[in-house]
């Protein structure tokens, strides 16, 4: 499948990219706020989140339930309506930048440049329509083909992803397909049109081990084939490791760490990080200790606690002079393409983590 030349602009009469100081990397969102008002007061799901990602390249978003992943993954694709959401900052996709854009814009973009494959197929899938005729709509949304050369494609896309007898299952509900069938037959409909950005929310999630592997196993052929740029957000930090270039640490809406893999399993610098590490189990080695689970549970985010967010369950906020309860910590590059949000001194990080956290894990 041929791939499209990367659109400049989102329309004819926008700014070109050089005009308006695009960065250069494919997708990079500065400073995004994604904010809902509400009765009971101001929820801030996104609050100052930026991260950069090239083609041909995973980032994986990971943090407990609540901490802002998939509002996220809906923002970049322009998901909210915005008269029940705030959304601020900047999104810039292949030169082109999607918050100050118009709903119709980002649309004709959403499903040719960037799909999302969401976390529950049986709900995101239309239950009275077959699976065919989905993907069917998702493809001649932006090509202007015939039916039956869009069902061709619509087979080929269900043969692709491994499901067996495509000829015969595309006219199949999604009812009558099985988990990890509908998983796939989901993928299938979000790559009909090449994106260019690929957004995997929970990807595994409810699938037994074997289907997970062969899921993962699938995007990553697919990310080879098409060059595209992924985002993996999960709860599940084997699956980060297994399919992840770089990892987004993420916390009440914002980044606690960012790190290439190697650098946040083998020397994490945040707190956060290290309780999550923590709390997984591992079947590499044994194990003696107990699994260290975060203590409490994740802040409203309606009344985020002064400072750092993280400061009422880190065991280590006392070491700071009082700056947890007062200051927020500000996202710094500690080492090359690592950043953390952290008023710990550096190499007290580095001693905790290598006296303290290591040995345990």
């Amino acid at each position: 499948m041929a791939r499209r030349k990367p659109a400049e602009l989102v329309n004819g009469s926008a700014e070109t990219a050089a005009e308006r100081g695009a960065p250069t990397s494919f997708l990079e969102v500065r400073d995004l706020k994604i904010h809902f008002p509400t009765d009971d007061g101001l929820v801030k799901s996104v609050d100052g989140l930026s991260f950069s990602l090239e083609r041909g390249r995973t980032l994986g978003i990971v943090g407990e339930s609540g901490s802002g992943k998939s509002v996220t993954s809906l923002g970049l694709l322009g998901l909210h309506n915005r008269r029940n959401a705030n959304v601020s900052g900047e999104i810039w996709l292949d030169g082109a930048e999607l918050v100050g854009a118009s709903p119709g814009q980002v649309r004709r973009l959403r499903g040719r440049k960037m799909a999302m494959i969401f976390q529950d197929p049986l709900s995101a899938m239309h239950p009275f329509y077959t699976v065919g005729n989905q993907i069917v709509e998702a493809y001649r949304v932006h090509n202007d083909v015939s039916k039956q050369v869009a069902r061709k494609h619509a087979i080929d896309m269900l043969g692709r992803v491994g499901i067996p007898k495509p000829d015969k299952r595309v006219d199949d509900y999604p009812h009558q397909f099985s988990g990890g069938m509908r998983q796939r037959a989901m993928i299938a409909m979000a790559l009909s049109c090449d994106p260019e950005l690929l957004i995997a929310d929970e990807p595994t999630t409810a699938l037994d081990v074997t289907v997970q592997a062969q899921i993962l196993d699938l995007i990553r052929d697919l990310q080879q084939e098409f060059n595209s740029a992924i985002i993996m957000i999960t709860h599940d930090l084997g699956v980060v490791a297994e399919l992840s270039d770089d990892i987004l640490v993420m916390y009440a809406g914002r980044c606690a760490e960012y790190a290439s893999v190697q650098d946040a399993f083998h020397r994490p610098l945040h707190p956060y990080t290290w309780g999550l590490l923590g709390s997984m189990p591992r079947l590499d080695r044994e194990r003696t200790e107990r699994l260290m689970p975060i203590k409490g549970t994740p802040p409203s985010l309606i009344n985020v606690p002064e400072g750092c967010a993280f400061n009422p369950r880190c065991a280590y906020c006392d070491l700071t002079g009082g700056k947890s309860t007062t200051e927020r910590p500000e996202l710094l590059e500690v080492e090359p393409g690592h950043k953390a949000a952290c008023h710990l001194p550096l190499d007290k990080r580095r001693e905790i983590w290598d006296s303290e956290i290591r040995p345990k894990l």
